[in-house]
Order: C-alpha cells, then sequence, then structure tokens
C-alpha cells in the first residue's frame, strides 16, 4: 500500500499575526494538521500535531480504552467517607498544661511524640504510689514481729515440756512451770492471729500500691514495669516515675492530623480533646441505589466483584470492591444505601470526594472495547476519536468510529480502536474544530494555542 504524505501548515509557525516563537511572552505554537493520502481506498488520514505546550493550553488529556461491560452494568453514584475506626482522639488524662508537638494535617507515624503536659495531679499520684511502697514496708516489718513472737513461744514451749518432763521422771513436779507451759499454749492462737493479720496488711499494702502504679501508667502511658522500672541517675537509684514531670502523649498508629483541639500553652481539663488524627486510607464508598433497582443489583445474594470508578472518566484505574446494604431505606426518596468497601487503596479516594459504585447486573455479559463518551465527537456524518500515535505521542490522528451500545458515559466502539489505545477526552471538540471547516475536513491548517482556526 502507498501512502503519499504532504505536510501541510507549516508556515503557520512563523506566521499569522502572532509574532516568532522564540518570544517569552508569545503563546506556544499551534497543532499543525497532516494530510495522508491512501491510494487504494481513496481516503484521508488526519494527522494532528499537539506539542505539550498545546496540550496545556487546550486542556488535552487522555483516555484509555478499556475492556468493560457497558449495557450490563448499574453505575450508581456515591460519596468517599471515613471509616468509623479512622479517627483516633488523643486526650489528656490529668487536668495540665498542653504543649503541642505536631502540626495540622502533618503525617506522623506509630509512636510519634504528639503532645505532653504538665499536670498538678501528677505529683498527687506519685505520693500514692509512695504511700503505697511505705506500707509494704510497715507490713513486712509488722509480719517479722508477728512471726518472731510466733516463733519465741515455740522455742519456750518446746523448753518448759523437756523441763517438766524431767521433773518427772525424778518423780518431781513444778506447778508453776506447768502453769507457764499452759500458758504458752493458749496463747498460740493469739500469736498465729496477729502473724495472718500481718500477711493481710501486706496484701492490701501491695493492692493499694498496684491501684496507684495504674493509674499512674494509665494517665501517663507508659507500662507499670515501666514506671517501676529501678534507675540510675547521678549514681543514685531510684524508680523511673520519680523523674517524670511531662507526661507525653504519642501516637497509637500511623496517620495525619485532622485537628488540633487547643492552643498550644492551654490549661486542658481532663479528659479534654488535644488532638485527632485519621488514616485516610481507611475509607468507604456510601453509594445510593433506587428501591426499584434493588432486584436488579442481586443484593445480597453473589452477584460477582463490585467496582469503584473515579467521578471522572480520565483513565484513572479502578477498583474492586465488598458491597454491603445499609441497614435502612429511605422513604422519601424510595432509595437505598449501599456500602461499598476497596479491595485497596487509591489516590483519588479521598473523603468528600464524588464516585461511583459499578454493579454487574448479569455475570454472563462479557466486557467489550469502550470509551468515554464525551470522548466521541460528532463530525458531519461520522461519529470520530482522535487516536494518539503509539509512534509519535504528539500527534493524534483522526479516526472515524462505529458505535455499540451506550450506558450515557461509557460507549462501545466495534472499529477503529484496540485495547491500550488512547483516544482524547478533553479537547476533542476544539481538535475536530482544527481538522475540519464549513463542514469538510480540511487537508491542511492550523489552530492556536487561543482555540483560534487558521486554515490554509
Amino acid at each position: 500500500m502507498n501512502r503519499i504524505g504532504a505536510i501541510v501548515g507549516l508556515a503557520s509557525l512563523v506566521g499569522c499575526g502572532n509574532g516568532g516563537w522564540n518570544g517569552a511572552d508569545t503563546p506556544a505554537p499551534p497543532p499543525v494538521i497532516h494530510s495522508s493520502i491512501d491510494e487504494s481506498h481513496a481516503e484521508a488520514q488526519v494527522v494532528i500535531e499537539v506539542p505539550a505546550r498545546v496540550r496545556r493550553n487546550l486542556g488535552v488529556n487522555f483516555a484509555v480504552v478499556q475492556m468493560r461491560s457497558v449495557t450490563d452494568v448499574q453505575r450508581l453514584p456515591g460519596v468517599f467517607e471515613l471509616e468509623p475506626r479512622a479517627r483516633r482522639e488523643y486526650r489528656n488524662l490529668l487536668p495540665g498544661t498542653v504543649e503541642l508537638l505536631v502540626d495540622q494535617y502533618q503525617e506522623v507515624e506509630a509512636g510519634q511524640l504528639l503532645f505532653r503536659y504538665c499536670s498538678p495531679n501528677w505529683p498527687e499520684l506519685l505520693h500514692e504510689i509512695i504511700e503505697g511502697e511505705q506500707l509494704i514496708d510497715s507490713a513486712k516489718a509488722e509480719i517479722e514481729v508477728a512471726a518472731a513472737a510466733v516463733s519465741e513461744r515455740d522455742t519456750r514451749q518446746e523448753l518448759l515440756e523437756q523441763r517438766v518432763i524431767e521433773l518427772a521422771g525424778s518423780d518431781m513436779r513444778s506447778a508453776d512451770l506447768e502453769l507457764k507451759l499452759a500458758e504458752l499454749k493458749a496463747a498460740a492462737p493469739r500469736l498465729e492471729a496477729e502473724l495472718a493479720k500481718s500477711k493481710t496488711g501486706l496484701a492490701n499494702a501491695r493492692r493499694t500500691h498496684a491501684h496507684a502504679l495504674h493509674r499512674a501508667a494509665s494517665a501517663s502511658g507508659h507500662d507499670e514495669d515501666e514506671l517501676n522500672a529501678v534507675i540510675t541517675v547521678d549514681g543514685a537509684q531510684m524508680h523511673a516515675y520519680e523523674q517524670i514531670e511531662w507526661i507525653e502523649v504519642a501516637a497509637r498508629a500511623p496517620g495525619v492530623v485532622e485537628q488540633l483541639a487547643v492552643t498550644d500553652g492551654a490549661f486542658v481539663d481532663s479528659p479534654g480533646l488535644v488532638l485527632a488524627t485519621i488514616d485516610p486510607e481507611q475509607v468507604r464508598l456510601r453509594a445510593t441505589a433506587l428501591q426499584g433497582d434493588f432486584g436488579r443489583l442481586g443484593l445480597p445474594a453473589d452477584h460477582g466483584a463490585a467496582i469503584l470508578s473515579p467521578g471522572a472518566d480520565d483513565g484513572r484505574a479502578r477498583v474492586e470492591a465488598a458491597v454491603a446494604v445499609g441497614l435502612e431505606a429511605n422513604p422519601a426518596r424510595r432509595s437505598i444505601d449501599l456500602i461499598a468497601s476497596p479491595a485497596e487503596f487509591a489516590a483519588w479516594m479521598r473523603p468528600g470526594v464524588a464516585s461511583f459504585l459499578e454493579i454487574q447486573t448479569e455475570a454472563s455479559a462479557a466486557p467489550e472495547l469502550a470509551v468515554p463518551s464525551a470522548s466521541v465527537v460528532v463530525d458531519g456524518l461520522e461519529r470520530v476519536v482522535f487516536l494518539r500515535s503509539r509512534e509519535h505521542p504528539n500527534e493524534v490522528i483522526r479516526t472515524p468510529v462505529e458505535l455499540g451500545p451506550s450506558d450515557g458515559r461509557w460507549t462501545v466502539l466495534t472499529s477503529g480502536v484496540v485495547r491500550g489505545d488512547e483516544v482524547v477526552l478533553g479537547g476533542a471538540y476544539e481538535l475536530r474544530l482544527a481538522s475540519q471547516q464549513g463542514g469538510l475536513v480540511q487537508p491542511g491548517g492550523h489552530m492556536h494555542a487561543d482555540g483560534t482556526f487558521h486554515s490554509e
């Protein structure tokens, strides 16, 4: 097949009263139109040059030809929202003066310090811990005293019993020794009870100390063993809690600081909200379906994987999602909510961003080649798309196509394109003007960056 290529419109690069293209304040060079003629089929192929500067000025962008089901897919509008567990609040558990260590919208990692506060109640908690330690020491001393009294009684009783046996062997008896021995035996229950009371006191003291340590750990965010650990400071040993003056609060999970509820240096009562973080990747789509269409969707039965698609058909990747039906319907609007949880996070998913939930109503429907409907333009009696050249990315080719079914947003193409091709989405109307004038396809010409067209 012989092709004769004729390049026209090149004179426009230096003419048309727009000045030279080397000036700093001059507009971008216009798209240049080529015309190549297929002699065997006697039809013209229009090629338009669209450099990067022209694409930026005219808002030209591209959409990828995709394999997708069009006629058997229900597209439901929805809005992304944060999942309930995506938000975390951080509060000061004791009243005190707050010092912020992060800023709003700052990304934080797990374990990173968020703020710290100095509370007048913290020394009171430390005093309760110290009192608990003192009670433990006192209870231990009382146990030692009671145990010593029991041991002393046992020793005296043993000696008296031996003496009484010796006297009985000599046919002699001592009323005084026998009375003392009886008194020692009678005192045994009392001494045992006093020892048991001392042990109970120790158990109570330990519970008091543990409770005070637990309160301090809850308020400070430190582990109890960590607070009670013995450390050496300047050659002296002490417990770790004795060195804490400011209570530091760290992030429990990675996220972004959403809100600062207080100003730096403010005195905040307990339990006051200091700041909140969110995990922006924990999002879900709340879509709205008409109650009349609910049966067509096949919910809650298995209906295949649902798809989340961006609100604009600009070629951004779609994401599979799992769908759950809302608990309540809206009788006034005769609608029901569907909750879609994406299988993976995409950059275009943000709370408040509008999107679509696509549910395939017939699992047997085969996907077809489709493009956004806005990329197909009417040019006379033809329907055309502007196909990006694979060999020359700065060129687009005016390509007549045959249309298949359409859902209003996507249109099936039965000819002219293959999977993976790129077609012009934004700026397709301007390129149509560049390729024809007076209803006829022009063999040459160019369009300026301001949108004006000049034929040769």
